[in-house]
């Protein structure tokens, strides 16, 4: 079957922002502009489209990324056919608790809308999200919504952009008016000013500018060719020679400095007033890139360990990468895919090359939101999703059995809180264990274990929501019901000095005997670097059969902790000698012996606890100030910054985790009821010794 789409006119797109900067309010319009739905749905009456889940509906948040297929004609082709574009467009959950859903969601897309709120400016999520977007070299288009709002500031946020985001952001359109007088947008290269006119916005009538802002626009124009000139050796002749470029020219050399991350264009309106989306749709064709314009992706080939590359072309070898597991309620489980390079077939058999097992490719789907559509084949640059595969989990490549690769995998942040969780009824207990499982393939970030000395089950993850939606969805979904505990932080130890130590397991009783003897060495590493095992054994004095066993042993030593039971982090164990015993040696008496020596070593290695430490932004009226940071000041935090906007004041901090739960109804009784605030992993850091000592006497007791 030949493509539809030529593969220049297939654009792979997010769009992300901080929560309530409108997101889902322009996929809403998006959808409704290219035809996918008839009608708007809106956030506030929960009917929208792609936040389909009832949480979502209930909370007017997103807290899954949702796909969807669409199709633009750019308005300055008006209906001719032949420029017609096939946008995958992914929504993505703006609340930090969900943060995996934008770090997926980035790996596999092309390019990206970045929404900011026109009276707050760049936001902590935001900030992030941008972070991710940078560390993928993810292409974007800023589009500053909301300028409807009452105190609504453009030039304040495209200030803030520059500021804390890039000084490389460029201002392609200025809002005509602002607040409750916003009538339109002005295109600065086009010199045209265009208003939205019909029930929804759909008739764009194409304008001269105002006479009270030709000046402004010259001065707003001139700058931005001279950022555009800057990046094009042709161009910046011709801009230095006074000459005037063409409108085309500068499109082109725009586009090109877009795709580097060289330039990052700023647009503007208002997406609940249908004031500018058909025009960031224009910008997503104009400036973002199809799957040709980037570099080709690379990967590892599993059998050589050799760098091999392959071009987004439906003739190369399969190559593609599952980036979501969603367990659907209808078809089971939904792996989400984005095919790099060749076709994907129904029918067709795949290798899974991270986990090096076949998989069948059963039935295809292109997803519209929680819509189906089923498909024979997905091409290369294309975005779809499989029903039922056994054993793919996100991050894992699809590849040709031929020819195989493995793709960079997708890393993910580490969960910070934990709670108890056990079923209300016995005959819940099965159930759970399953509704569990379930959501732990779908979601990274979350994790289930038991805890050995209590038998009971722990859930991690990335903060109270987060927690609160998957006990939900276990209710609602799985029918489980479960009594849960109070949230605990998920604390580390870690280690200061270095220290070595020897670990011997030596047991003789009638016949053979056991014997396994290590010596082992262990040092700090950099924070945030985790845990490595080197091998050092030279010249047999340990076969090579028992490495992996002590390996085991250590990790497992380092997993239960040696302080107070937390897993041991950072540090670096050099396996440097020992002694075996021809006829006792065995797999587990060294696998014992590595876990003797790591405790060993670590008790001697000035052991100290770590707690997560998160980054806070509280937003409040002025009158509140004094009372909020006093509050803060009582739970450890150190202020880093305090800003204000219209009317309010904004404090950012940073707070450890252990002094933030219940801070939300705290907060609420200090402000009346006016503050909110928004919170975000940081980083880990040394628990002060005092906290310390009643963290451990907590967790002997």
């Amino acid at each position: 079957m030949p493509r539809q789409y030529p593969i220049e006119k297939t654009r792979d797109i997010g769009i992300i922002a901080h929560i309530d900067a409108g997101k889902t309010t322009v996929t809403e319009r998006v959808l409704f502009y290219t035809g996918v739905s008839h009608k708007i749905g809106e956030v506030h009456t929960g009917d929208t489209v792609m936040d389909w889940m009832e949480q979502e509906r209930e909370r007017g948040i997103t807290i899954t990324s949702a796909a969807t297929t669409c199709f633009w004609i750019p308005t300055y082709h008006n209906d001719d056919k032949k420029y017609e574009h096939r946008i995958n467009l992914i929504d993505t959950p703006g609340h930090i608790d969900f943060t995996v859903e934008v770090k997926r969601s980035l790996r596999v897309l092309d390019g990206a809308v970045v929404v900011f709120d026109g009276v707050a400016g760049v936001e902590p999520q935001s900030e992030t999200n941008w972070r991710y977007a940078d560390e993928y070299g993810v292409p974007r288009i800023c589009f500053i919504n909301k300028l409807d709002r009452m105190g609504a500031n453009f030039e304040k946020d495209v200030q803030s952009i520059h500021e804390r985001l890039t000084p490389y952001a460029v201002v392609l359109q200025l809002p005509i008016g602002i607040e409750d007088k916003l009538e339109g947008v002005l295109d600065l290269l086009t010199r045209k000013a265009y208003y939205f006119e019909g029930e929804k916005g759909e008739k764009i009538i194409e304008k001269e500018i105002p006479a009270n802002m030709k000046e402004l626009v010259e001065k707003k124009r001139h700058e931005l060719v001279e950022k555009i000139a800057e990046t094009d050796d042709k161009l910046i002749h011709a801009y230095l020679e006074g000459k005037e470029i063409p409108v085309a020219d500068l499109k082109k050399a725009l586009r090109a400095a877009t795709l580097k991350v060289r330039l990052v264009p700023i647009l503007c309106g208002s997406a609940l007033k249908n004031k500018g989306v058909q025009l960031v749709l224009d910008a997503v064709i104009d400036y973002l890139p199809s799957p040709v314009d980037l570099p080709p992706v690379k990967g590892i080939n599993p059998n050589n360990h050799n760098e091999e590359t392959r071009k987004p072309d439906d003739n190369e070898p399969l190559s593609a990468l599952a980036f979501k597991i969603a367990a659907d309620p209808f078809v089971g489980s939904l792996t989400y895919f984005r095919v790099y390079s060749g076709v994907l077939k129904r029918g067709s058999y795949v290798l899974n090359s991270t986990k090096n097992n076949q998989e069948r490719i059963g039935r295809i789907v292109r997803m519209h939101a929680n819509h189906r559509e089923e498909a024979e084949e997905i091409c290369a640059g294309d975005l779809g999703a499989i029903v039922g595969l056994k054993n793919t989990t996100t991050g894992d490549s699809l590849v040709d059995p031929e020819h195989p690769v493995v793709l960079e995998n997708i890393t993910f942040p580490e969960p910070v809180i934990s709670i108890r969780i056990e079923p209300k009824t016995k005959a819940d207990q099965e159930k759970m264990g399953i509704a569990l499982h379930r959501l732990a393939e779908e979601d990274p970030t979350f994790r289930v274990r038991g805890d050995l000395e209590t038998g009971e089950t722990i859930i991690d993850g990335m903060g109270e929501l987060h927690l609160e939606i998957i006990v939900d969805r276990m209710k609602r979904e799985f029918n489980v019901e479960g009594n849960v505990g109070r949230p605990q932080v998920a604390y580390k130890e870690t280690i200061k000095g270095k220290a070595d130590a020897e670990g011997k397991y030596i047991r003789q009783s009638g016949g053979r005997g056991q014997y396994g003897h290590v010596w082992l060495k262990i040092e700090p590493l950099e924070r945030g670097k985790g845990f490595e095992f080197i091998d050092e054994i030279r010249g047999g004095v340990i076969p090579q059969e028992f490495i992996t066993p002590i390996e085991k042993g250590v990790r497992e030593a380092a997993e239960k902790g040696v302080l107070a039971g937390y897993p041991l982090t950072d540090l670096k164990v050099i396996l440097y000698d020992g002694s075996f015993h021809e006829v006792d040696s065995s797999e587990f008496a060294f696998k014992i012996a590595g876990s003797i020596a790591l405790q060993e070593a670590a008790k001697q290695a000035k052991l100290v606890l770590l707690e997560p430490v998160m980054k806070v932004q509280v937003i409040m009226p002025a009158d509140f100030l004094g009372d909020v940071t006093g509050d803060l000041s009582s739970r450890r935090a150190k202020i880093n910054a305090m800003g204000e906007r219209i009317n309010v004041r904004v404090v950012d901090a940073t707070v450890p985790l252990a002094e933030m739960f219940g801070y939300v109804t705290n907060l609420r009784s200090i402000t009346q009821g006016r503050g909110s605030f928004t919170m975000e992993f940081s980083h880990y850091e040394e628990v002060p010794k005092s906290v310390a000592e009643l963290i451990i006497e907590g967790k002997k007791k």
